[in-house]
């Protein structure tokens, strides 16, 4: 039991809301200081991990800095994607236990300069590396696909016998899991090992990550830029080399967003198709906006590996809500797929422009796709704004009571106060009767937009509908910490509950930036629209954001995961071939 299991007043196990507004012995600052010590002392074990010397303040970017005491052998190992390494793994170029050693010293790292792990879980990893080991040694085949494969885990997925104290002061050391969430069964029996569990922000509900348990994550190419949320310790861990594949979840934009900030891939897949069951979070019991769990990783392809060990092990039937639709490769592999796609862009959302080098990626990769042979359209925005009005309702039915009562007796940070400024009307619950009305609209803008996407289809030259539409992530790159401000590039999507994929677009460079040339009419460039655009125009400055990751999201309908990231590999080509020249 960890020490600050004694001034706990719920035994661990206890999964129920038990912890819920209740006050504990101790002030919050004891606890935090109990999961830090902790959390260290794990580390501690294994001095010749960590860094050995302290990083200046003023360096901003300490990306390196984890493989930078890796041997050759290990820092080929740390820069494999999953794919590759489960295959090497296979057939025995490495062990499972070299292979976790040299992942858990960068993670180790990676720790001491963003601040990025929870709970650490090396020791128990190693014995699992160990068994699997011996296992291939001893009958010559592999446990499962994922067979040594370390995956880390965001903290508010249940991993058994470990804390799931998700950001908050009042869950930390009473949420020990009894069991694991059904997306780590899955992993573990794939053969996958879990070695370390990452940071994630007070609420969840946040595109930053901050807690007072554990105090800031911070982006490793610019401190003092946020790496995103709420899966931004998984997003600063796997840019890093910490972990070859991770797992994120994802209500308003918390994989895409982390992803993009990081130049990583993510995928957030429609509610239904991957297991959900064993988060410990708010909003346990509420169907009308669901969060979606998914991959983070460093290949596009490593997303489609993760889907297909989901759908492998049959999730729906032991995961009742889920849709029995097996995993279809050959889609992802191009068939069906027409040779010349369609693409339309979402260029300004009509409430937020983006800043010039989300702009610029936008207006390279528009280049690439028409030199390419792909039909490219402008998608004009519907109801962004709206969007945003109608899921915050969804986000807060309660009127935000649950999150007032969870942080009863502890501080809020400041993206937490930010997000409950949000909360409408007027702070009250609504009623049964408003809940009806508010699915009544939720169900009639996704019709709307549905048959927005299908008129593309008298604008395209193919005459179909568009097969993927491109967007920004976020308005901005990686912005300083405590300034997220508008989400309505990922959380629009979530709302119509389609499929996203982010994929990494480049690095900025703020050094002789000049903006390119945009296509006529797709921006607003005239007075700010709103109080959000113009506190993000005013934020625009290259040197804010120097070295910060260029990520884009290319947005398919609902369920049609197969289908999205086969175009994104199209797409992927023709940037490639378009860089080439």
């Amino acid at each position: 039991m960890p020490p600050y299991g004694d001034f706990c007043t719920i035994m661990p196990g206890d999964t129920s809301k038990g912890p819920h507004g209740r006050p504990s012995p101790l002030p919050w600052q004891d606890i935090s200081k109990a999961k830090k010590a902790d959390r260290e002392a794990r580390l501690a074990k294994r001095p010749g991990w960590r860094l050995g010397f302290n990083v200046p303040s003023e360096q901003n970017d300490v990306a390196h800095l984890p493989t930078s005491r890796l041997t050759p052998r290990q820092l080929e190992i740390v820069h494999l994607d999953a794919t590759a390494l489960a295959e090497a793994l296979r057939i025995r170029r490495y062990t499972a236990v070299e292979t976790l050693e040299a992942f858990c010293h960068v993670a180790s790292i990676a720790q001491d300069v963003t601040n990025c792990l929870t709970e650490v879980l090396f020791d128990e990893g190693l014995a699992r590396a160990q068994e699997l080991d011996r296992y291939l040694e001893e009958t010559g085949q592999v446990v499962g696909p994922l067979h040594g494969v370390p995956v880390s885990i965001k903290d508010h997925v249940r991993v058994k016998g470990h804390d799931t104290s998700t950001g908050y002061i009042a869950w930390a050391g009473r949420t020990i899991a009894e069991k694991d969430a059904v997306v780590v069964d899955i992993l573990r029996k794939a053969g996958a090992v879990i070695y370390v569990k990452t940071a994630n922000p007070q609420t969840l509900l946040s595109l930053e990550t901050n807690n007072n348990i554990y105090g800031r994550t911070v982006n490793p190419y610019n401190r003092s830029l946020t790496p995103g949320g709420s899966s931004g310790g998984e997003s600063a861990l796997i840019a890093m080399h910490g972990s070859p594949m991770g797992i994120g979840t994802d209500i308003g934009g918390s994989i895409r967003i982390p992803a993009g900030y990081m130049g990583l891939y993510g995928l957030k897949g429609s509610v239904g198709r991957l297991p959900h069951a064993g988060l410990m979070g708010s909003h346990d019991g509420m169907d009308a906006i669901v969060g979606a769990l998914g991959p983070l990783a460093t290949s596009a392809r490593d997303l489609a590996l993760f889907c297909q060990v989901m759908s492998q092990y049959e999730p729906w039937l032991v995961e009742p809500p889920l849709i029995e639709i097996p995993w279809r490769q050959e889609i992802v592999e191009g068939a069906g797929l027409p040779t010349k796609l369609a693409i339309a862009i979402l260029w300004d959302d009509g409430v937020v422009t983006p800043h010039p080098p989300i702009l610029d990626a936008l207006r390279r990769t528009s280049d690439a796709l028409v030199a390419a042979g792909h039909d490219v359209i402008t998608w004009d925005p519907i109801e962004h704004q709206g969007a945003w009005d109608l899921i915050t309702k969804l986000y807060f039915l309660d009127g935000g009571a649950e999150y007032r009562d969870v942080l009863e007796h502890e501080p809020y940070v400041p993206q937490t106060e930010w997000i409950l400024s949000q909360v409408p009307n007027g702070g009250k619950p609504f009623s049964v009767a408003e809940l009806f009305e508010l699915n009544l609209a939720r169900e009639a803008f996704r019709a709307k937009v549905a048959a927005h996407w299908n008129a593309t289809k008298f604008r395209t030259t193919t005459g179909r509908p568009v097969d993927a539409i491109l967007s920004p992530v976020a308005a901005t790159l990686a912005p300083p910490h405590d300034t997220t401000r508008w989400w309505g590039y990922t959380s629009y999507w979530n709302l119509m509950d389609f499929s996203a994929a982010v994929f990494p677009a480049g690095r900025f460079h703020a050094a002789g930036y000049r903006p390119l040339a945009l296509p006529n009419g797709v921006v607003h460039g005239g007075e700010p629209r709103n109080d959000a655009e113009r506190f993000i125009r005013a934020q625009w400055d290259p040197k804010t954001y120097d070295n910060a990751s260029i990520g884009l999201q290319l947005v398919g309908r609902r369920l049609s995961e197969e289908r999205l990231l086969g175009v994104l590999h199209r797409v992927e080509e023709a940037v490639e071939r378009f860089s080439d020249q």
